[in-house]
């Protein structure tokens, strides 16, 4: 779950490798069980990565949702008592202060340790960025955009604690005001966004198009006909290699027969044909982590746009985790070496134009903060880190 910027963002990711199984966008259509038309049920262990943990209701951190389509939402993630820290959507806390702070003072700068498909897109879409966000951590303000997909993904989410037959469009849209409230007093920076609106027709000009989300929800999926497995599940798993992968999937779902699909909300619009591949990413990404956990290949992943009223599905193969893990080693190892030589190089393009640091930034005339690891002196033979495309 991942969401910012998102209308710009459309425009990022690339063709589809071939090979890969077919990609299908359904218009509008009411999605059921996975391989039938018998509602979705929760099954057991199938579903139930057992080093996974539901995201905890206590000291949460929130991870910063990158631009689609290589990037998505904005879920709360959990505080671990470590000293080590995937960026700014997964600091970790530091033993005596504030998570990621020594004193309350600044963000302490910590070596990458692990890598969600947020931050993985980051770097894909600028290095630059990626160290911004990861290591130097800048303060980021808070986006509309990004807002409103935090607020309709955690109303979907609690829609499923009613009964099946109570889960309608009405009830759905009455959780808003609760919810907001709820955001407002977990994110107190959110309120910058309507601080110029003192008689509040923006803020209410907002959340009815949230409540224009919600809606065009149950015109894609009919939640009286599922029941999760797993709403907004924290995975986890560590590769071979010791690549950590983490993050959170808005929804599991399990057939009868136990077949399991992987569900994420995007509340921008779909993206042109050309660039699903890259909107697929986070998802062949969760994928991988079920794999590895579990040793099943889910069956089916969807992704539903709440912006254009799209279902987008992609049914996964072996070979296409494989694929993606390989491609995630060669990402890591390249964030290894631009982490260890300080060399983080920007890479324009037109997201440019929603990013939060061009004053940091050489193509707009900035200079970055002092890099503040460590940098191992290059030698000779060493590769250059280069500037990281999106294959």
């Amino acid at each position: 779950m991942e969401t910012s910027a998102e209308g710009a963002a459309e425009a990022g990711g690339s063709g589809a490798a071939q090979g890969d199984s077919p990609v299908s966008v359904d218009p509008a259509t009411t999605t059921e069980a996975v391989t039938t038309g018998e509602p979705v049920t929760a099954v057991e262990p199938v579903t139930t990565v057992e080093p996974v943990m539901p995201v905890q209701p206590t000291a949460t951190a929130e991870p910063v949702t990158p631009v689609q389509p290589t990037a998505t939402g904005a879920p709360v993630a959990p505080v671990e008592p470590v000293v080590a820290a995937e960026g700014v959507a997964g600091v970790r806390a530091v033993a005596g202060g504030a998570a990621g702070v020594v004193g309350g003072g600044a963000p302490v700068a910590i070596v990458p340790a692990s890598l969600s498909p947020s931050r993985a897109s980051d770097f894909m879409q600028c290095p630059l960025l990626y160290r911004f966000r990861v290591i130097d951590r800048l303060p980021e303000k808070p986006s509309e955009a990004a807002t409103r997909g935090t607020l309709v993904h955690a109303v979907l989410e609690r829609l499923f604690d009613a009964p099946a037959a109570e889960r309608t469009a009405p009830r759905a849209k009455s959780l808003i005001p609760a919810q907001w409230d709820r955001l407002r007093e977990s994110r107190p920076e959110v309120l910058e966004l309507f601080a110029d609106d003192p008689e509040g027709e923006r803020l209410a000009r907002w959340l009815g198009e949230a409540e224009q989300l919600v809606e065009r929800w149950f015109t894609l999926e009919d939640p009286t006909r599922l029941e999760p497995a797993e709403r907004e599940l924290w995975v986890e798993a560590e590769l071979d290699s010791g690549l950590t992968l983490r993050g959170i999937i808005d929804r599991v779902d399990v057939a009868p027969t136990g077949e399991v699909r992987i569900v994420d909300y995007k509340t921008g619009k779909a993206p042109r044909p050309e660039y699903a591949e890259g909107a697929l990413f986070q998802m062949k990404f969760y994928a991988l982590v079920v794999w590895r956990l579990k040793h099943v290949v889910p069956r089916r992943l969807q992704l539903v746009y709440l912006g254009s009223g799209d279902v987008l599905t992609y049914d996964p193969v072996l070979a296409d985790l494989e694929r993606v893990e390989r491609k995630l080693l060669a990402l890591w190892d390249a964030i290894r070496q631009a982490t260890e030589s300080g060399d983080w190089r920007p890479r324009p393009t037109k997201l440019c134009g929603w990013c939060d640091h061009q004053a940091h930034c050489p193509e707009f005339g900035g200079t970055p903060p002092p890099y503040p690891l460590p940098v191992r002196a290059a030698e000779s033979g060493d590769r250059t880190q280069g500037r990281m495309g999106p294959d």
